[in-house]
Parts: C-alpha cells; structure tokens; sequence
C-alpha cells in the first residue's frame, strides 16, 4: 500500500461521515462538502492504486 492509498482511503471516510453528519442534520453544505470530499478521496486512493500497478509492471 502506498501513501496515496491510505490517504485516499481516510479521505473518503472523513467524507462519508459528514456527508452523513450534514443529512442528519439537515445542513446541505455539510452534506455536499462531505461528498466532494468522499469522491476525492475515492480519486486519490484510485492514483494510488494506478501507481501500484504500474509499479508492479515495471
């Protein structure tokens, strides 16, 4: 696992939780903060993922 993973990964729960913190609470910002963080998260753990297979492959 690379840093880009597990940053990835720790972005994307942040994200979730408040995306789900900001429906509960019904703060739309919140929300929409928390799933722009979640989707970078997801990205970002995808690079990740991307560099260790063309890590492998080399």
């Amino acid at each position: 696992m690379n840093k880009d993973q597990v940053k990835g990964k720790v972005k994307e729960v942040e994200g979730k939780t408040k995306e789900v913190a900001g429906k509960v609470t019904g703060n739309k910002e919140m929300e929409a903060g928390g799933a722009i963080k979640k989707n970078a998260g997801k990205e970002q753990a995808q690079v990740g993922d991307d560099r260790q297979v063309a890590k492998k492959h080399k």
